[in-house]
């Protein structure tokens, strides 16, 4: 998959020669002249490195790379540093960036560090899929299997899950046997490696929205059969 990447400097010069460079290799090249132009759109880009200048006007580089933490963004960013600004380079390495690069670099070197950045974004793409691909796995659970579960996942005895759940012992191992039925493993490692995949565990307060999908509009002459709704609840919100 050949990923699109972002060029965030406040020269021109190396904006149009980057762009330049990476086009004939077949990558689809968006720049910025400012670390706030980028911010302001990055909510709308597509997943791709960004090669960002520490060095400018306004927000500079580093705090560009702490923004996109705070954001939750994913991007993998790599660093353009003058000589002088090294230490501000490992800095952000520190903070996460995949390498830097010193000016004037080579292309080979530019086109080998694009190369770790795409690779980083297909691993975090596969992570992704699998945490999904667990989450719904887990949906077949009712809201207090799943609880227990989530607990399990912390390493907590039945009788501090049954504390904290307001249960007894002997119901958590009752739902603890209902989860492995459910999930169809044979052992309770497999349930927990299920359990991992899906990012448990969680705090409480977030595990319910899972298995809640998003509410559809009704139609005049579509509400649900009360005695049915009643039903599921009860199965979602068992002891």
């Amino acid at each position: 998959m050949v990923r699109p990447v972002y060029l965030v400097d406040d020269d021109a010069g190396l904006r149009n020669s980057l762009r330049f460079l990476l086009s004939n290799h077949g990558r689809e090249v968006s720049t910025f002249e400012s670390g706030e132009a980028f911010l302001a759109q990055v909510a709308a880009l597509e997943p791709g490195p960004v090669l960002l200048d520490v060095q400018m006007a306004g927000i500079d580089g580093l705090g560009v790379q702490r923004r996109l933490a705070e954001l939750g963004c994913g991007f993998p960013v790599i660093i353009i540093t003058g000589h002088g600004d090294i230490a501000m380079a490992v800095q952000a390495m520190k903070a996460g960036a995949v390498d830097f690069l010193t000016k004037p670099f080579a292309r080979a070197d530019l086109l080998a560090v694009l190369g770790q950045a795409d690779a980083l974004l297909d691993s975090q793409d596969a992570r992704t899929g699998q945490r999904e691909a667990a989450r719904r796995g887990l949906t077949v659970l009712t809201l207090r299997e799943y609880q227990v579960l989530n607990e399990l996942a912390r390493g907590h005895p039945n009788k501090t899950i049954g504390y904290d759940l307001g249960i007894s012992p002997r119901t958590v191992e009752i739902h603890r046997a209902n989860v492995m039925r459910k999930l169809a493993v044979h052992s309770f490692p497999d349930a927990l490696r299920i359990a991992f995949a899906a990012g448990l565990p969680l705090p409480l307060d977030e595990i319910e929205p899972l298995l809640s999908p998003p509410a559809l509009p009704l139609k005049s002459g579509d509400l649900p059969d009360p005695t049915i709704l009643t039903s599921r609840t009860k199965t979602r919100h068992d002891i």
